[in-house]
């Protein structure tokens, strides 16, 4: 069972005068990702050190540490607490004392760990790009479905009628195909788009 963490932590220790300030945070693709980190970027940063797991998906950089030492030990932190679908970066601000390799691994591994403690665990649940299309006497009719169900989703005004672009949890796919072909009679098909 994948989880994912709610919403964004953040933990701060000192260890030796460094200064290790981790940040948690939900990601659910590359693009994501690429934000955390540019949102995230301090220059007054000795080392920004991070790891992330999406799916299958793996990435983790060292950021001039001595390799293996920093990166990988926050990979296996997310990866210990069975998470998905999130990215952690420790950042550190160097104190004159040196760590040794053990040290960095168990200070970086450390940090990422005890960020990742405070962040409240969620079940992450599968969703699905949706499409389909109605008429626009069917719309309110579909609508009110999708509005009750808290199901986001972006509507395309055409000279027939409505094409629908959503974002559903897979359970709730059936009920939509089903209520979709009630309303249309048969006429209109609910697509799953693949990933």
């Amino acid at each position: 069972m994948p989880f994912t963490i709610a919403n964004t932590v953040t933990f701060e220790e000192e260890i030796k005068k460094s200064r290790f300030q981790a940040i948690a945070a939900v990601v659910e693709n590359e693009q994501q990702v690429k934000n955390f980190l540019e949102t995230h970027k301090d220059l007054s940063t000795t080392h920004q050190c991070w790891a992330w797991k999406i799916g299958h998906q793996v990435r983790f950089n060292d950021d001039g540490e001595p390799s293996g030492t920093a990166g990988r030990p926050i990979l296996a932190t997310i990866e210990g607490n069975e998470l998905t679908n999130v990215i952690v970066l420790v950042n550190r601000w160097y104190g004159g004392i040196k760590l040794g390799t053990g040290g960095l691994v168990r200070a970086y591994g450390g940090c990422a760990g005890q960020c990742l403690l405070l962040a409240e665990k969620i079940e992450l649940i599968e969703k699905k790009e949706i499409r389909f299309a109605c008429l626009f006497n069917e719309w309110a009719i579909i609508q009110y479905e999708l509005m009750q169900q808290l199901i986001e989703y972006q509507e395309q005004y055409t000279e027939t009628g409505v094409v629908i672009e959503a974002r559903v949890q897979v359970h709730q796919i059936e009920p939509l195909r089903l209520k979709l072909q009630d309303v249309s009679r048969g006429r209109e098909k609910l697509h799953v788009c693949d990933d």
